[in-house]
């Protein structure tokens, strides 16, 4: 996941949504027909001022990975000294889903990756189709607010600290939430055909998207 903060190019963040309850998403029973979904997010060890800006992401190193597998039904959680079984998870997929995953996370990931190219992986990157639609980022956590009523308990730089002071388990539990915020947020695009953000000036609308994981893969 990218640490929104630090940023270029600062993704728009807007007022919470009102009150109301959280938006139940139910994730489908395993089905061997189905394809193979892996929801993915990462987080890295050192920010972007660390490396020397945005343009070394591949220094920022791995931190924790996190798969949600949607034929296996659990999540995967993977150290630096693991990257390699993420990879070869990674591969496994028919289609990898993620937010900023093609921009961020692969970037990070790729010096792991040895010979193999992660670009090569089919994967659907919902940040990119969201820019792609407004001409203009949303954040993930914006994006959830107001689709899920649902938030991101912390953000990147309280995930750097935590890796600073040896707090690995608090960093595997914030990623397996993002890595949920993720997966939910497609299913809930993917079964009903939009998701929901609000305008600078606090309209909220509807943003129609064509999420079919089958026609995706």
């Amino acid at each position: 996941m990218l640490i929104e903060a630090d940023m270029p190019d600062q993704l728009d963040l807007f007022a919470e949504p009102e009150e109301s309850e959280k938006i139940d998403i139910k994730v489908v029973s395993p089905d061997s027909q189905a394809p193979r979904v892996l929801y993915f997010d990462l987080e890295t060890q050192k920010s972007a001022a660390d490396v020397g800006g945005w343009g070394n992401t591949h220094l920022m190193k791995l931190a924790v990975g996190v798969v949600w597998d949607s034929l296996e039904q659990k999540h995967f959680s993977y150290l630096e000294n693991e990257a390699d079984r993420l990879v070869a998870k990674l591969r496994m997929a028919d289609l990898v889903v993620g937010f900023n995953v093609i921009g961020f996370d692969y970037p990070v990931l790729q010096p792991y990756a040895r010979d193999f190219d992660l670009q090569e992986i089919t994967t659907f990157d919902m940040l990119v189709d969201v820019k792609r639609l407004l001409n203009h980022r949303l954040s993930l956590d914006h994006l959830a607010q107001n689709t899920l009523n649902a938030e991101k308990s912390a953000d990147g730089l309280v995930s750097l600290q935590w890796y600073k002071e040896g707090k690995i388990g608090k960093i595997v539990e914030y990623c397996k939430q993002d890595v949920e915020i993720t997966r939910d947020l497609f299913l809930y695009g993917e079964s009903n055909g939009h998701v929901i953000y609000k305008t600078r000036s606090g309209t909220v609308k509807e943003l129609k998207v064509d999420w079919k994981s089958a026609d995706l893969v």
